[in-house]
């Protein structure tokens, strides 16, 4: 197999995709890292309290949508999954969330090692 003819490795956020959302704007990808990885934990709290369907599907569709948003796909297909049903047993309510949970995080941590270098020359 010929080096070039392998797929890059998938990062917890797709850059070309937030590239083209925010059309190459560096200020504005940085602004748009930086609401996902504040309200993400937010929004999965919120999913972890819904009370109802309509409470879970209402979170885990706002999370599907700022996670394809910044192209956090792993997040955001986790999302859609949970935003197909509401998960009736605690034993699968806690599965998902603790998945949902985990991408976010991994999500999380590549956003904060990318803005590193951005918010220190800022000071």
């Amino acid at each position: 197999m010929q080096v070039d003819s392998v797929a890059p490795a998938q990062t917890p956020v797709d850059l070309e995709h937030l590239r083209r959302f925010t059309m190459g704007d560096p200020d504005l990808e940085q602004e748009i890292l930086g609401l996902f990885a504040d309200n993400a934990p937010k929004t999965l709290a919120s999913l972890a309290d819904a009370a109802t369907a309509k409470e879970w599907l209402a979170a885990a569709h706002s999370l599907k949508g700022s996670a394809r948003a910044i192209g956090a796909h792993a997040v955001a297909d986790l999302a859609a999954a949970a935003e197909k049903t509401y998960p009736e047993h605690d034993v699968v309510r806690r599965e998902q969330l603790a998945a949902v949970h985990a991408a976010i995080e991994v999500a999380r941590d590549y956003i904060a090692q990318l803005r590193q270098p951005f918010v220190s020359s800022q000071a």
